[in-house]
């Protein structure tokens, strides 16, 4: 890990933490907003003050081509692969919930070999390896879930891998924040739309863990680790950046043993060490790809 530079040490560590930490602010969120809206607002937000941030430092606003894509972008990661996950935290458990996360890797890999960047041997192996320890570590956990739970992850998984590499293989955004924001935008207004459609209402008055959770969200969730995700999608290989679905589980159950007073038994440790194992293998396999993919994404 120590070869990797360190803006992509930075943005992987706020990946793994402050995603792995939003599925618990989403929990405590949805017990006032609705899954659509809650993230709806929460993207309009954010993609809002980064927006008007850029303004603020003059920078250009995007031409109709990038709105356009950044629009199908928006859409794909965050109205369906956001959107889908809060609909289904309502009636999936949290065991299968993990497993589901965890294949993300493997179907962004999938997506991009499409494009001619297949992961080689080391980050295959690292991916299986990071898969079976995310299935160890929710084996104890109660795999009860609804037909709609288990299509809204599906659903998530597919559209938010899909728009993940059409930003980066197809799909021209404006550069930096100001491409950031306005994928925030069409995403929030989609989900809000979508809200508005189902019939959505918050729950009246809102609760102050509620406030306090979608805050955490906006600023943390979307601000900052949005943006470091997609700079990992333009400065590593596809399995490194999505390599965040394995740690994210691990991240979740250190919270739920600080914050709900649950207990971390033999098996969970060893599922961790053959998680952090997956994530070690797939950052090596990176050091001797980095090369040939910069040179391909340049």
């Amino acid at each position: 890990m120590s070869g990797l530079p360190r803006s992509v040490l930075i943005a992987l560590s706020i990946v793994y933490i402050v995603w792995g930490s939003t599925y618990f602010a989403i929990y405590v969120a949805l017990t006032s907003f609705p899954p659509f809206l809650l993230m709806g607002t929460r993207f309009l937000a954010a993609g809002s003050l980064l927006f008007a941030w850029e303004k603020w430092h003059s920078t250009p606003s995007p031409n109709i081509r990038e709105w356009v894509d950044a629009g199908v972008v928006g859409v794909l990661t965050l109205g369906g692969g956001m959107g889908l996950t809060a609909l289904a935290q309502q009636s999936i458990s949290s065991g299968l919930t993990a497993v589901f996360i965890a294949c993300s890797p493997m179907v962004l890999s999938f997506c991009m070999g499409f494009f001619g960047d297949w992961p080689n041997r080391r980050e295959w192996t690292g991916i299986m390896i990071g898969f079976a320890g995310a299935v160890m570590l929710a084996f104890g956990s109660e795999f009860s879930a609804k037909p709609i739970g288990v299509i809204s992850l599906i659903g998530a998984i597919l559209s938010w891998s899909i728009g993940s590499v059409l930003s980066q293989q197809k799909l021209k955004m404006a550069p930096g924040a100001m491409g950031f924001s306005s994928e925030m935008l069409f995403g929030g207004a989609f989900l809000m739309m979508l809200g508005v459609l189902m019939g959505e209402k918050f729950n009246t008055p809102i609760a102050v863990n509620a406030w306090l959770a979608w805050s955490y969200l906006v600023v943390a969730g979307s601000l900052l680790a949005f943006t470091a995700y997609m700079y990992l999608l333009s400065a590593v290989p596809p399995s490194l950046a999505g390599s965040y679905a394995y740690i994210n589980p691990v991240i979740a159950v250190i919270l739920s043993v600080m914050l709900g007073g649950e207990k971390i038994g033999g098996r969970e440790m060893i599922a961790v060490t053959v998680i952090l194992g997956s994530v070690i293998l797939i950052a090596t396999a990176h050091k001797k790809k980095d090369s040939a993919f910069n040179a391909e994404h340049s």
